[in-house]
């Protein structure tokens, strides 16, 4: 399990914990291992030396056995994380956008994706590329976020209400994702279980899904 430097690491036979703060906005422990042994580390360990604001993350089924054997812990969120390691299918027109450009990215994830935890004016979200109509106005775009030197991360995907359903998103992403593989071993991102427009085109791309769920104390 590779860890961003900050990262503190615990390791067991059966269990690993890595604790990050300020990780993708969380302060986040991944693990990965066996639910027994995994429980003991993180009941006996790793809780105590980080505190209550970081969350258990990893697989779905891990962390909810982990969370059942901890009564500090509850399982209280899930969704996907969709990675692929190869070039996917792109098309012209999506460009990374300039500097002077990030007040439209802004409008339009304010005015199409307020929930988005990527935005121009947040630590992390490093560039962002869009596809614009002729007659230049931008109509959706994807940030390079958080990403490190093993994994690109792709956030922030919004497209303009009104332009929605001609895969628009898909070919920003596509681009951003050939554009984020160069010397990495991956490109991921994060999609809501509920959301099936993306998991479909995601996949469609040939991002794999991998189910994942959140713990957190008490």
């Amino acid at each position: 399990m590779a860890a961003q430097p900050g990262a503190r690491i615990w390791e067991r036979p059966g269990a690993v914990a890595v604790a990050r703060a300020d990780l993708y906005r969380r302060d986040r422990i991944a693990i990965s291992g066996e639910p027994g042994a995994v429980a003991r580390l993180l009941g006996e360990e790793v809780l105590a030396a980080v505190g209550p604001t970081f969350r258990p993350v990893g697989d779905e089924e891990l962390v909810t056995e982990v969370a059942r054997r901890l009564p500090s812990l509850t399982a209280e969120a899930r969704f996907g994380w969709m990675e692929v390691t190869a070039p996917v299918p792109a098309t012209a027109g999506p460009r990374w956008l300039a500097e002077d450009e990030s007040p439209q990215v802004l409008a339009l994830i304010e005015g199409h994706f307020p929930g988005s935890w990527a935005r121009p004016d947040r630590p992390g979200v490093r560039r962002w590329a869009g596809v614009r109509d002729d007659d230049g106005r931008l109509l959706a775009v994807a940030a390079d976020a958080w990403s490190t030197a093993e994994t690109g991360l792709i956030a922030g995907v919004a497209t303009r209400a009104e332009a929605r359903g001609r895969g628009l998103a898909r070919q920003v992403c596509a681009f951003v994702t050939n554009e984020l593989l160069a010397g990495r071993e991956r490109v991921a991102l994060i999609v809501d279980y509920w959301n099936e427009p993306a998991l479909k085109a995601y996949g469609k791309l040939g991002f794999v899904l991998r189910p994942l769920a959140a713990a957190a104390v008490r």
